[in-house]
């Protein structure tokens, strides 16, 4: 079991994505799901692949599962187009034609899906793009009943001469997925529109007005560390997920021999929770290949898929970061009253894991389903332990569940005649003396009571609330009383806030201002290197650990460096009276473009937590650095812009 280091909570800031309008196009009111050429075939489709794995579609019953989108990706076409300006197949490669390809799959129950590219060239080939051809274009593939296009981003800035790749073009993608958005809107049949230009420009403020889904960042590789780099990224997309419009994670490498099963476990199962769309890269059938069973039994996992497609259309998010111990937490809501939980185990060995259901917001579940250990217990309080392979993930569904910091007597507590209640397990996240314990009784009352923590505190109160002392981890909470309890609700500590402001700085460190960004203080602290650091002195009531609410930014995107070891994270430390660190490794806060906006996502706040340990009474020496870096990788450490003391 591991212990407590981190806790990441949502920022304000991070909660607008419903403000912003959106296609209505009557698709993808769940996330679609489908197979595609690339991930396994690169560049190099044919007839004869599309067809066979289209109907092992069928054949396995991953179709009546919902992978119904069959999408050819480049290599399909040639260089010219016809000398009326449409676009044409490779007759070599495909020679019954497209349209052909769409009765074909039409017959088999699937749905026809296109590539193209908003540039004059396809992505990977000298074949002809649609950019100045997209009305003629979209109405080409509506005539061969093409039922989705997936629409890419290769040979596009004319200013610089149209490069392969382009990330940081002259003008903003959006306007050219705009024409190419208005075009399919006119063709009279319905067509569902990815739109595939790889997270420049922060496409979340832009893309859901235009398409169905959108690519947050750049192309998933063979490669483990890719499922670290893409979740990263989708930190500040997850709010802008719901029906019509996703946040698309790229296609899946479930059963291409890339990862272990544990590994692809985890990589569909928060695809799934994040409502990415499921798109099959792999071979499932061809003259040389089949799909192994173990793989095919992960993309068929119902209750996964289930999770994916839930009617409520909400997306999980990040909750807790362990960066030294090697794991976290992610949670959303799904319909019925449920929650949906992946733990991930970022270390390639086996070992228990604990989740407490407060991270999650949650302090009960009467049902705890572990999807992958397919297991269910019964009557969970407060925590949940199960062992998870290396590099996987303990996915849970929890059902009949009470909101954190609620205690029901008939639940937590264990009584002692009519006189004395002993409520177990009571969660407490930082360690403080100013707690608020409000009791409700069975029936009105204003007795005294007497109530003693397992910190050794003792009080009496004739209030239906009090203040009390409560140690970071679990507690015990006994009240002496007449009157039958029925619940006690727990209240942390607002805390203190300390901005960036009150830090002194070393070294390279700067204090710099915002604009309107760098919320709530409108500065932030940055060029934080190794050899420099932002330090001040902070008051604590008690000893012990305490939790910090940390204001952090970080929009280091992955472009190029995607291919490599770029991970859309920054290293932060923090350490108290001289102690160890504690190292986080942040994700992406950025929530406007990179390129155009004001503060180019350098403005955007995200609010990350940590336990610390060290605290003594009195003032305390409080230091953010950047110590270690990610193994050395990291010149500079996320800017910080304030801390929220929990005392």
């Amino acid at each position: 079991m591991e212990s407590i280091v981190t806790l990441l909570l949502l920022s304000p800031v991070l909660a607008a994505g419903s403000l912003h309008p959106r296609i209505d196009n009557g698709l993808a009111k769940t996330p679609q799901m489908g197979w595609n050429t690339y991930n396994h075939y690169s560049c190099s489709p044919n007839e004869a692949i599309v067809r066979s794995n289209a109907k092992a579609l069928v054949d396995l019953g991953l179709s009546a599962l919902g992978y119904r989108y069959v999408t050819t990706d480049c290599g399909w076409s040639v260089a010219d187009r016809l000398p009326n300006g449409t676009l044409t197949w490779n007759e070599t490669l495909f020679p019954s034609g497209f349209p052909a390809m769409g009765r074909y799959l039409h017959g088999l129950g699937l749905l026809f899906g296109v590539y193209e590219d908003s540039g004059i060239k396809m992505c990977g080939t000298d074949h002809a793009g649609s950019l100045y051809h997209e009305g003629q274009d979209a109405q080409t593939f509506a005539e061969w009943g093409a039922d989705a296009l997936k629409y890419d981003n290769c040979y596009s800035d004319n200013a610089t001469n149209y490069p392969n790749v382009n990330y940081e073009p002259s003008t903003s993608p959006s306007s050219r997925y705009q024409i190419m958005s208005s075009a399919l809107s006119r063709v009279g049949r319905p067509i569902l529109f990815q739109i595939c230009e790889w997270g420049i420009d922060f496409p979340a403020l832009w893309a859901p007005a235009l398409g169905n889904s959108w690519r947050i960042g750049n192309d998933i590789i063979p490669a483990w560390r890719t499922i670290f780099r893409t979740l990263n990224q989708a930190v500040p997309n997850t709010d802008f997920a719901g029906p019509g419009h996703w946040p698309d994670l790229d296609m899946l490498f479930v059963g291409n021999g890339v990862f272990s099963v544990p590994e692809e476990q985890t990589h569909f199962s928060l695809w799934a929770i994040l409502k990415s769309p499921l798109t099959i890269g792999a071979a499932l059938k061809d003259d040389v290949t089949s799909i192994n069973q173990a793989s095919l039994e992960v993309l068929k996992q119902k209750d996964v898929i289930g999770f994916n497609q839930d009617s409520l259309g909400v997306s999980a998010s990040l909750k807790r970061r362990w960066s030294d111990e090697g794991y976290e937490v992610w949670s959303g809501p799904l319909s019925g009253n449920r929650t949906v939980v992946a733990v991930i185990n970022w270390r390639n060995e086996s070992r228990d894991l604990t989740l407490d259901l407060p991270d999650v917001g949650l302090q009960y579940a009467q049902v705890v389903r572990n999807i992958w250990g397919n297991t269910v217990v019964r009557d969970v309080r407060t925590s949940y332990t199960a062992s998870v392979a290396g590099h996987g993930t303990m996915l849970l569904e929890l059902q009949g569940t009470v909101q954190s910091g609620s205690y029901p007597a008939n639940i937590f507590a264990n009584s002692t005649g009519s006189q004395k209640t002993t409520f177990q397990s009571v969660y407490a996240a930082t360690t403080s003396a100013n707690y608020t314990l409000a009791i409700s009784f069975s029936r009105s009352s204003t007795e005294t009571v007497t109530i003693t923590t397992s910190s050794g505190q003792t009080v009496s109160t004739s209030g239906k609330s009090t203040r009390i002392a409560l140690t970071a981890g679990s507690n015990t909470i006994t009240i002496q009383h007449t009157t039958p309890i029925e619940s006690i609700q727990i209240t942390p500590p607002t805390g203190t806030y300390y901005a960036n402001t009150v830090f002194n700085v070393t070294g390279s460190a700067q204090h710099t201002t915002c604009g309107s960004g760098c919320s709530p203080v409108g500065s932030k602290i940055g060029y934080l290197s190794p050899n420099s650091n932002a330090y001040t002195s902070i008051p604590a009531t008690t000893p012990g650990s305490k939790y910090l609410a940390i204001d952090y930014i970080n929009n280091d995107v992955a472009f190029s460096s995607s291919w490599g070891w770029g991970s859309n994270s920054r290293n932060l430390t923090v350490s108290i009276n001289d102690g160890a660190p504690v190292r986080l490794e942040v994700p992406l806060s950025g929530r406007h473009s990179e390129l155009y906006s004001p503060g180019k996502g350098w403005w955007d706040t995200a609010t990350l937590g940590v336990l610390t340990s060290g605290w003594k009474k009195g003032q305390n020496k409080v230091v953010f650095g950047n110590e270690g870096g990610q193994n050395g990788f990291q010149t500079y450490a996320a800017d910080f812009v304030g801390v929220r003391v929990w005392d």
